[in-house]
């Protein structure tokens, strides 16, 4: 809609640069184009307005196939303006000058037009076919849709252009929609078990890789344990070995070095006991020789006392042996004298 502003008792016209705007007075043309911007006169002033962007237009009908099933088409058709001035002298697109409203609804007519050349090919088309067909050829009705329209004179003589044609979907009815689908819901659904029974066995099949490999592990595992064992033992044995082998080694040592002292020992108890044997000897030669010396002293002497007694006479020889036995006496502390004793004494002295 153009953009109308009051100024007085005139108007001023601003258009867009997507419509065509015609101003006429008194049946002359006095502007006319696209993105018009001018002052005129409402009360002499006629104005006509056509938008001259693509414009879409969706269409849904129905059909019917040969075999009479119905179908519903949806399509959508781009077109525009191409003749603004043809369509605005065919068509009602005046504008109220006072207030740039439009006053009619000319685009509803192209619409109407157009929706109607475009479902007639497609109803004789899908009329011919059955209803798999119609399915599934979509691009044989767009390409009817497409060349009706193109080849219409009656869009030319309102100055409209078909950009192009398109033919979305071609459906059924919902109940022959769903019988249609069906073989095809099962089809997929027995690929769909396959697949899952594939998949089953597929996952029984790793499942049992898997088991193998996991005996497999098991076994090696208990191989490996077993060798770890051996070799432990083997570890364990040849640890004793060398522990036995040192003990053997610090014993064979202890003994070398307890015979080595032994000998020594030995040695040096010999050494001391022929030191000490010569010892002994040296001090039994000395003292038998002091023996030895002594008693050829005493044996001397008491041969020079002998000697000296052999001269005397037997009276000094009493007398010297009652002193001597005197000598020998105990000491007596208190004498009794019985004439027992006395008798003996003499007797003995007498003797």
């Amino acid at each position: 809609m153009a953009d109308v502003t009051r100024r007085l008792f005139l108007r001023h016209l601003r258009g867009a640069p997507t419509t065509w705007i015609r101003h006429s007075v008194r049946g002359r043309v006095r502007h006319e184009g696209v993105g018009q911007s001018f002052w005129y006169r409402p009360l002499v002033g006629v104005l006509s307005e056509v938008p001259v962007d693509d414009r879409e237009l969706p269409l849904l009908f129905h059909a019917r196939t040969s075999d009479f099933a119905d179908v519903t088409v949806q399509a959508t058709v781009t077109y525009r303006i191409a003749d603004p001035a043809v369509a605005a002298s065919r068509l009602d697109f005046s504008v109220d000058p006072h207030r740039g409203v439009a006053r009619g609804r000319p685009l509803d007519q192209v619409a109407t037009l157009l929706a109607e050349l475009a479902q007639q090919p497609a109803l004789d088309l899908l009329a011919r076919v059955p209803l798999a067909e119609a399915l599934t050829d979509i691009a044989g009705v767009r390409e009817a849709v497409s060349a009706a329209l193109r080849d219409e004179a009656r869009l030319t003589d309102v100055g409209v252009s078909v950009v192009s044609a398109r033919v979305v979907a071609v459906r059924p009815e919902p109940e022959m929609e769903r019988a249609l689908q069906t073989p095809t819901r099962e089809t997929v659904q027995v690929e769909a078990d396959r697949a899952t029974y594939a998949r089953r066995a597929q996952a029984v099949e790793q499942e049992r890789a898997i088991a193998e490999n996991e005996l497999q592990n098991k076994i090696e595992l208990a191989r490996r344990e077993q060798q770890l064992v051996e070799q432990h033992g083997a570890n364990s044995r040849r640890r004793v070995e060398l522990e036995a082998a040192a003990e053997l080694a610090v014993a064979q040592g202890k003994a070398e070095r307890e015979k080595v002292a032994n000998a020594a020992a030995a040695e040096r108890a010999r050494v001391l006991a022929a030191a000490e044997a010569d010892k002994e000897r040296t001090l039994a030669g000395a003292k038998a020789d002091g023996v030895r010396a002594v008693g050829l002293a005493e044996a001397e002497t008491e041969a020079a006392r002998l000697a000296a007694y052999r001269d005397l006479s037997p009276e000094v020889l009493h007398a010297l042996a009652v002193r001597e036995v005197a000598g020998q006496l105990p000491e007596i502390g208190q004498l009794t004298v019985t004439p027992d004793v006395l008798t003996g004494l003499l007797g003995r002295l007498s003797r």
